[in-house]
């Protein structure tokens, strides 16, 4: 375990991103069609812009209150589709991206 998470880190280093960010590039990359449609810089914003959005939308009940969670869904699907992410794919990486958010905010991630 500690194997993979000096690996991670030294990946981040590599990329450019930070820990969340890298969290959320794994999301995002995590489909095919996505990483075939999009190229790696395009993934690296979307991730970067989706690491300051959560933070700034992120209260300390956010994973608690379903009106928080369906703003923090819309404003991942609209930054999706804004970089042109694949339509098909859009509902599982914003599922998948929310999931990341609650384990950020959890404290299991960082």
């Amino acid at each position: 375990m500690a194997r993979t998470i000096r690996e991670d880190l030294q990946r981040g280093k590599e990329s450019g991103l930070g820990e969340e960010e890298l969290a959320f590039y794994d999301a995002l990359a995590d489909n095919a069609s996505a990483r075939e449609a999009l190229q790696d810089d395009t993934l690296k914003v979307i991730s970067r812009e989706l690491a300051d959005r959560i933070k700034t939308k992120a209260s300390l009940d956010w994973t608690q209150r379903e009106t928080v969670r369906a703003d923090m869904r819309r404003t991942v699907r609209r930054l999706l589709a804004k970089h042109g992410y694949p339509p098909d794919a859009q509902e599982a990486a914003t599922q998948l991206v929310i999931r990341q958010a609650e384990l950020m905010a959890e404290g299991v991630l960082n």
